[in-house]
Parts: structure tokens; C-alpha cells; sequence
């Protein structure tokens, strides 16, 4: 109960803003975009991202179901919605949950083909898959289930709370190709994972009662760094907060490239988040491994057995719950992004860094996709895209993305700059704003930054 609450402390302790990371992708040579892809192109000399404003972004999504389906007023009672709901799911239905906060982030050009970027960035990263048959057994209890098994490997979540300080290089190493690397460290605060869990949970006919119960071949592991601090148990959640730089250490890399094949066609791809994190400090680890039969408790009259006392010893015995403070690794969840751009109508120029004229198109349309992976299976979204540019000034940018959560997710995005000062915001699954509870995922972002040229 203390993990939960704990989760939940931290969703509503940072920010409930949304984004989606589709629309920010190669738009308006914001330097966002270099997070999603080092190897995009920039037209400035230097950009200072303004602390704590510069990027602000989460998303909050889960498959299967929506919260209309749960709290919708109808004539039908809360447990047959719940009922109807997890007759819907399945064990690849997951609640997905991931922010991030960009502290402070700038950059400056070391050359006119070389870009250099640094930041540092806290992240929140979440995601659990509905385990069905739990779910199930809970909801509906075992009577009407008599012979079945219940899984327990479908129980998978992760989490983690991190730090990232990154620097990065964008280099134009010929006309036509661009190619760029980020490096990152990582500082975890705190770390909940579990996986590859296995056992199955039976009920059947009994001989000396009713029902008898099998637990059988459990192997159920639960990894934690960051509960702990001093060798004691953190009491406080807000404690988190303040040992965020000084948590347990990993690195990683990103990679990208943009390629013209002719000045209006264009392919990128990126590689984000190749890395991991190594948990030595703070860990608490929990593993139960074995199985155990129960057929009820016999009662005697007139005695004085301590029959939950034996139950209970009986239940350590054969199913023992063994804590450890091994150190392990846990992997950060890597991205794919591959895109291909064309670019047409007006040409106009504009100057960028040391008065350079660079060309562009007022208009562009094309397609991305975008992946990543997950501890069950790999996820993945196709989005087709619109820009426009009013002016060097001013863009927009209109989306229309088909994923898991959605099949009409219709997203949008304006950059402008006045003076120095830029400022873009993002909106996405428009069709849904008159209507959030039935959304399986609402996203905005917003930022600002000082852009030279």
C-alpha cells in the first residue's frame, strides 16, 4: 500500500500535463527536437531554454478502457461496468505514465557545420500491464472458476524516478547529410520493477472440504532501489524529491541522422534512450519461490489451537518471502523514431547564424513512426503530419497519429518568436476535448526558449 501511495504522490506531485513527443518531432527547429533526435538540423547560433519553462511534458495513457466506461452515469450498477471492463481487457493492456521537466537546457554553435547542446532533465516513467486473472479473481472471487488456473506472470510494472544530464553534438558532415549523438547520465532516485514472474493459482473439489487451493510453481520477484536510506525504510515520500541527484548511476547514448536526398525530400531516424541504469545503492528486494495446498482449516472443539498461527507458519514455510540487497541492472526503455518529409510551395529565405541565407518551403507534409520498447512487447505509432510556415516566425504544425490508444488521434502544434523569445505549445486528440473521461490519452506541452541567430 505504501508503493501505491507513493506512485500516486508522485503523479500529482509533478506536473499533469500531457504531450505528445509525435507532433514535437522535427517541428520548427525548436530545440526540443534535438531530445527526440540529435542529428535534426538547427539554423541558430545559440539557444538558452528558460529554466524550468523551457520544456514541460507528459502523457497519461492506458489501452483497453477508458474512465467514462467505470463512472458513466447509466442505469447499470459500478460492479457490472467493472465486470464489463475486465471481460474487455486483456493481459497486454497496460497504464502507461511518463513526464518530463526540463530544469535548465542550452547550446551554441562550435562552427558553422557544428551544433553543441547540453541540459538536464528529470523524468518520470512509468508503466504496469492489467494483470486479468488477479483482476478477475478479486472482482468475481473463485467459485464460478472451479479447475481454472490463474496466471501470475501477467503481473509486469516498472517505474522510475531519474535525473538526466546529457550534452550532445549535431554535425553537417556533407550538403545532404547531417548526422548527430547525445550522451546521457543517468541519476535514479528510485526504482520498482517486477517481471518474468510465473505460477498459476487453482481451486478445485476437496477431499477433506469443500474446496481445495493450489499455488503452484510461484516464482514472484519484486526489485526496489531508493525505499531506503541509511539502511532505513523512507517514511516521508517527499524525501524522493531531495535525493534526486544522488541516487544510483548509468549512462546512455542517443543517435540520429537527417539525410536530403534533394532539397525538398528528406529522411531522419533516431535511436533515443540506448542505456541503462546500475542499482548498488538503497536496493530492497523481495522474492517468493515455491507452492502450497490449502484445504481449509478443521476446527476442534474445546481447543485451544492457534489455527491461524498454523496456517500462517505453514504458509512462510512453503512459500517463503526472501529479502535481499543484490545489486541489478534495469534498462532504460529505447526509442525508434524514422521519418520522410517533403517539402513544397513558396520558397523564401531567411538568415540565420553569421548572416547566412538559408532557404525553405512554406509548406510540408509526410509521415513518421515511432516506437519503443516495453518489458511485455515493443509499442508503436504511425503518425502522417502537415506543416505550415506563415512566416520564419511562425508555424503550425496538424497531425493525425493511429497507435494503441487511438485510431483518430488528431494533434496540433504552433512555434512563434518574438523578438528572442520563443514559444511553442502542442495539443493533442483534439476530437476528444468535449469529452476527457472517454479519452484513453489527452496530451499538451508547452515551453519557451531564447533563440540567436
Amino acid at each position: 500500500m505504501r508503493i501505491i501511495v507513493l506512485i500516486f504522490a508522485f503523479l500529482i506531485g509533478l506536473n499533469s500535463f500531457s504531450q505528445n513527443k509525435q507532433v514535437l518531432y522535427d517541428f520548427a527547429g525548436l530545440p526540443q527536437t534535438l531530445l527526440l533526435n540529435p542529428g535534426l538540423e538547427t539554423d541558430y547560433k545559440f539557444h538558452i531554454g528558460v529554466p524550468l519553462l523551457s520544456g514541460i511534458s507528459s502523457e497519461i495513457k492506458s489501452t483497453g478502457f477508458s474512465l467514462s466506461e467505470i463512472f458513466s452515469v447509466n442505469n447499470n450498477t459500478i460492479n457490472d461496468k467493472i465486470s464489463a471492463v475486465l471481460k474487455k481487457i486483456d493481459a497486454n493492456d497496460y497504464l502507461k505514465v511518463n513526464t518530463q521537466i526540463e530544469v535548465f537546457s542550452a547550446g551554441f554553435r562550435f562552427d558553422k557545420k557544428t551544433y553543441i547542446s547540453f541540459g538536464f532533465y528529470q523524468e518520470l516513467d512509468a508503466i504496469g500491464y492489467f494483470p486479468k486473472d488477479a483482476l478477475t479473481l478479486i472482482n468475481e472471487g473463485n467459485t464460478s472458476y472451479l479447475n481454472k488456473s490463474f496466471s501470475l506472470s501477467e503481473m509486469i510494472f516498472k517505474l522510475d524516478v531519474l535525473g538526466v544530464i546529457h550534452a550532445g553534438i549535431s554535425r553537417k558532415v556533407s550538403d545532404k547529410l547531417t548526422l548527430g549523438g547525445r550522451f546521457k547520465v543517468y541519476s535514479s532516485a528510485l526504482n520498482l520493477e517486477t517481471t518474468n514472474n510465473s505460477g498459476t493459482f487453482t481451486t478445485g473439489i476437496g477431499n477433506n472440504n469443500m474446496y481445495i487451493h493450489y499455488l503452484d510453481n510461484v516464482n514472484l520477484n519484486l526489485r526496489t532501489s531508493g525505499l531506503r536510506s541509511n539502511n532505513e525504510d523512507i517514511s516521508d515520500e517527499s524525501t524522493y524529491i531531495d535525493i534526486l541527484l544522488g541516487g544510483n548511476l548509468g549512462a546512455g547514448i542517443d543517435l540520429g541522422f537527417t539525410y536530403h536526398v534533394t532539397p525538398q525530400l528528406q529522411f531522419s531516424g533516431s535511436l533515443i534512450d540506448f542505456g541503462f541504469v546500475q542499482h548498488t545503492k538503497d536496493i530492497k528486494n523481495k522474492l517468493i519461490e515455491g507452492r502450497f495446498t490449502f484445504e481449509g482449516i478443521e476446527f476442534e472443539f474445546d481447543s485451544n489451537r492457534n489455527y491461524w498461527g498454523e496456517l500462517d507458519a505453514a504458509l512462510k514455510e512453503q512459500l517463503p518471502i526472501v529479502g535481499n540487497e543484490d545489486s541489478y541492472t534495469s534498462w532504460r526503455p529505447a526509442k525508434v523514431n524514422a521519418a520522410i518529409k517533403y517539402s513544397f510551395g513558396e520558397k523564401r529565405s531567411k538568415y540565420c547564424y553569421d548572416n547566412i541565407l538559408k532557404d525553405f518551403y512554406t509548406n510540408a507534409f509526410g509521415a513518421q513512426l515511432y516506437s519503443v520498447f516495453r518489458p511485455l512487447r515493443q509499442q508503436f505509432a504511425l503518425t502522417s503530419f502537415y506543416e505550415k510556415s506563415f512566416s520564419n516566425k511562425l508555424q503550425a504544425k496538424i497531425t493525425y497519429t493511429i497507435d494503441d490508444y487511438s485510431y483518430y488521434n488528431i494533434g496540433v502544434g504552433v512555434s512563434a518568436k518574438i523578438w528572442k523569445i520563443n514559444f511553442y505549445g502542442i495539443l493533442d486528440n483534439l476530437t476528444k476535448l468535449s469529452d476527457i473521461s472517454s479519452a484513453n490519452n489527452v496530451s499538451l506541452q508547452f515551453g519557451f526558449n531564447l533563440l540567436f541567430n
